[in-house]
């Protein structure tokens, strides 16, 4: 019997992960990718001497990638080297204030009572309570999809459901935090985790609190060779198990007939497959690629918030800064205020918080000696036609000024090398729906539910993968994403 043919389209962490699976599961995979290298936001960008990773900076949750690498008889170790970080974020406040989030939580527990009124206990309380909503949802939400009715016949899941409230859906992120702390910067910098999937931490459910264990008791990690090297060790792992690539390679239309999928046409030319899978954003999809009428759909998607996009600096930097670490957070003074800016007023805030990220602290062969690798980057609504020209030299010198005064540190002279990316760059080069780098946001109490689904309910043979689908953006899950997908095809085409 010929071997059923699957094309993906994009190459991204999501698209990777299902190709890997489904080649391994003895599917013939191809997958087409506009760009000339895999990867898609986690990529990398050299210049000048120096390396940047483009997009996501940190890993979380790494038994997703022992996983995919063991059921292709693979140990990861043998493919990528993870390290385990001390510190894995260094917040700044406006008023001269520091906190550094150390990865052990008793560590940190003595650092915030250090730094603010807050008590160890009641961040291990806190950090408890995160545990709790992960254990609840993690089999339910993370690993299955919660749009097919299989999902809820497991006793786990009905134990979910008959604790529906012990999830916290019912307050916003905000609300709960505001609750177990008092020190409001302690608050903020546990609201800052709405922003992983580019939501508002003033209107997200409060399930979204699972994020915090992710990141502190399983442990936040970086990769020798910077994020890129997950990319390319699973482009190698694809090509291993057979996957065909083909590069700047981009697919023109989805065909569809009588409400299934017959293929995809590259080049004028058409080409049959049993099924595609789009690892491109869902709503990209539909608009542009999909040649059926999808008002429907598009329209209920259209419905809610799309998450923020990104304003992102690429500086090279003569000399090292020694007050930094990896990751840094500069916070705005209002952080309510930010996120009515961005996502009411649709401008960016004219105080950002601003993110720095620094792989060549642990990478050292991503800048030139004596020099950095700084990625700078400022929250910024979906792009409605802005002038990011002005917005661009607007910003670039808030951000230098709120360096300057923060840190005390003058760069605009240390600035040896630079290149921007802004929401329309995202846009074209990622195909993110107008620059939005999550789809649409959690900003509603049923997020997990209004997330796009990771097959078409209405064209057979279509299936999703990625950020803008079920279970939401970030390397983790978008690789989940992928194995739920190819879960559906598998089961289906075997």
């Amino acid at each position: 019997m010929a071997k059923k043919r699957i094309a993906i389209i994009g190459a991204g962490l999501g698209g990777l992960s299902a190709a890997v699976r489904l080649a391994n599961a003895g599917f013939d995979v191809d997958v087409f990718e506009q760009n000339n290298d895999a990867g898609g936001k986690a990529g990398s960008l050299i210049f000048n001497g120096f390396r940047f990773d483009t997009g996501p900076s940190l890993l979380t949750m790494p038994n997703v990638l022992k996983e995919l690498f063991s059921e292709c008889g693979e140990n990861l170790q043998n493919h990528l080297h993870l390290k385990k970080l001390n510190i894995i974020c260094k917040y700044f406040y406006h008023d001269g204030s520091v906190i550094n989030a150390f990865s052990e939580i008793n560590e940190f527990g003595k650092e915030i009572e250090r730094s603010t009124h807050e008590k160890q206990k009641t961040l291990k309380n806190y950090f408890n309570y995160c545990k709790t909503i992960y254990d609840l949802t993690a089999e339910l939400f993370l690993y299955k999809s919660p749009q097919q009715a299989s999902t809820y016949l497991s006793m786990r899941a009905i134990s979910t459901l008959f604790q529906i409230k012990s999830i916290d859906p019912f307050r916003t992120v905000h609300q709960a935090n505001s609750l177990f702390f008092r020190d409001s910067k302690i608050i903020q910098l546990f609201d800052r985790y709405a922003t992983y999937n580019g939501s508002n931490p003033y209107l997200a459910p409060a399930t979204l609190n699972i994020i915090p264990h992710v990141e502190y008791s399983m442990g936040s990690y970086v990769t020798r060779g910077g994020i890129f090297s997950i990319s390319k060790a699973l482009k190698q792992l694809a090509e291993n198990k057979g996957v065909n690539f083909y590069f700047n390679a981009k697919v023109e239309k989805i065909e569809v007939t009588r409400k299934s999928t017959r293929g995809i046409v590259l080049g004028g030319k058409f080409y049959p497959y049993n099924a595609v899978l789009s690892n491109i954003d869902v709503l990209t999809t539909y608009k542009n690629i999909i040649d059926v009428d999808s008002k429907k759909v598009i329209d209920k998607l259209s419905k809610h918030d799309l998450s923020t996009s990104a304003l992102v600096f690429y500086w090279g930097v003569k000399g090292k800064n020694e007050q930094l670490e990896v990751h840094n957070i500069l916070f705005s003074e209002d952080y309510k205020k930010e996120f009515n800016d961005l996502f009411t007023n649709k401008v960016i805030h004219n105080d950002p918080t601003i993110y720095i990220y620094i792989s060549s602290k642990y990478e050292p062969s991503d800048a030139p000696k004596d020099c950095e690798n700084w990625f700078v980057m400022i929250n910024t609504p979906p792009n409605i036609n802005q002038n990011w020209e002005d917005e661009v030299k607007r910003f670039r010198k808030i951000i230098l000024d709120k360096i300057k005064k923060t840190i005390s540190a003058d760069i605009e002279d240390k600035i040896i090398a630079e290149k921007i990316l802004t929401p329309i760059d995202l846009e074209i080069r990622t195909g993110s729906y107008n620059g939005s780098i999550y789809g649409i946001s959690s900003n509603d109490k049923f997020a997990a539910f209004l997330r796009h689904p990771n097959f078409s309910k209405d064209i057979s043979g279509l299936y999703f993968c990625g950020g803008s689908v079920h279970p939401g953006g970030g390397i983790p899950l978008v690789i989940l994403s992928g194995k739920i997908a190819s879960d559906m095809i598998k089961k289906k085409y075997s």
